[in-house]
């Protein structure tokens, strides 16, 4: 039995026969990939493209130098794509700060400072932890809500409702701002936030005891403690479940743990380290690309390009739209905490909890939800930052593994 589920995790982390088919991608081979969809939804070139998605990875630093140094008037960095690539950077205050240009992928990017945010990030982030009750009372239904890091604002995502409501999203800006002492608006969305289904970079499935159906998750990435390796997928995925290989041949899974509330969804499987750390990135799971390092959502900013893959919506990519983000509803074992990152769609669907976020070979995080309209599309998606990973557990890269981040608070 033991040989059994070592043999199912070694092809659950994509390492075993059933996976040597796939083409393993190289570093470059994996950007040129998220390029061609970067130049498709943008409309440039594929080398402009290219240069743009390396010009993101290497202004990372720069960025987080530039939040250190601002820190007590910084309202928020954002990636700005058309009508042509610069960073954003939004201040509190009036004195100005003349624009930068840096070196960042063989290309010079402007740096530019605009002022006169109202409240700064750390305001704004602490307002939406502390006044979360009061504004989800405030509202017929539970909404999401998060930091705009383009306007400086908590955002406030609710349903239709608020506009029968006597003045309407106006009234309720104002009433809002007053409540929690920072620029409030409400963006109004006829919506439903939900985990995304028990559905699976690979797929997973079982059968719920408690009603006896089958559901599907996808796989994440593969990590590691002291003494054993392991994959990750949602929390709310089941505990039971069984791998399925891009042959579709069966192996079940070592149920290790769940954390699943506040600012945590991600469920470990342990099993055989892998020989390489490896996601799928296609959506016909015939290509695969190396793990080799990770983005902290401390470092991540609104408009990265980032991508997903789930086993129901297959490979996608898309901008990065709020990094302070609390989901709406009770989804967290209760009320959200402000630590997720929401991506905008239009592609997530029922299925893709679980799934692996990343940007050529750097990991992101962990697929949790989405906010679908009425008809059914996918507004935005999600995820849990690998931040999160459950305490002694850390992402395996190539080649080695990444030293253990030490636990981090609710609220950055």
């Amino acid at each position: 039995m033991l040989k059994r589920v070592a043999a199912a995790l070694a092809a659950f982390l994509m390492v075993s026969a059933g996976a040597a088919a796939a083409q393993v991608q190289t570093r470059a081979q994996a950007l040129a990939q998220d390029a061609g969809e970067y130049a498709r939804l943008y409309g440039v070139a594929q080398d402009e493209a290219l240069r743009r998605l390396h010009a993101q990875a290497d202004s990372i630093p720069v960025t987080d130098a530039i939040a250190d140094q601002y820190r007590a008037r910084l309202a928020g960095i954002s990636i700005q794509h058309r009508p042509d690539y610069r960073i954003i950077v939004y201040l509190t205050g009036s004195e100005a700060v003349p624009e930068r240009r840096i070196r960042a992928g063989g290309m010079t990017v402007p740096v530019t400072f605009r002022t006169g945010a109202k409240a700064s990030r750390e305001r704004v982030v602490w307002a939406i932890t502390y006044h979360q009750a009061a504004i989800r009372a405030a509202l017929p239904s539970p909404p999401s809500m998060g930091l705009d890091p383009r306007t400086g604002e908590l955002v406030v995502i609710a349903g239709n409702v608020v506009t029968a409501q006597e003045g309407g999203a106006g009234a309720l800006d104002a009433k809002l701002s007053a409540l929690t002492g920072v620029p409030v608006q409400v963006r109004v969305m006829d919506r439903i936030d939900r985990n995304l289904g028990l559905h699976g970079g690979s797929r997973v499935d079982g059968i719920d005891p408690a009603n006896g159906k089958r559901y599907r998750c996808t796989t994440g990435f593969p990590v590691r403690d002291a003494t054993r390796s392991g994959i990750t997928t949602a929390a709310h995925c089941l505990d039971d479940m069984t791998y399925y290989a891009p042959d579709r041949s069966t192996l079940p899974l070592s149920f290790v743990g769940q954390w699943g509330w506040g600012y945590h969804d991600v469920q470990i499987f342990a099993g055989a380290a892998p020989e390489r750390p490896l996601i799928y990135s296609d959506t016909a799971r015939t290509v695969e690309r190396p793990v080799e390092r990770q983005v902290s959502r401390p470092s991540t900013r609104a408009g990265d390009f980032i991508c997903h893959r789930g086993e129901s919506s297959g490979y996608s990519c898309a901008e990065v739209e709020l990094v302070d983000f609390a989901p709406a509803g009770d989804l967290c074992g209760g009320a959200c905490l402000p630590t997720w990152v929401a991506v905008a769609g239009p592609t997530c669907k029922g299925g893709d909890s679980g799934g692996p976020v990343f940007s050529g070979t750097t990991a992101y995080g962990i697929v949790k939800g989405a906010s679908y309209r009425k008809d059914g599309s996918c507004a935005f998606y999600f995820y849990m930052s690998l931040d999160y990973l459950p305490a002694g557990w850390s992402l395996v890269t190539e080649p080695a593994l990444v030293p253990p981040r030490p636990n981090l608070p609710h609220t950055r």
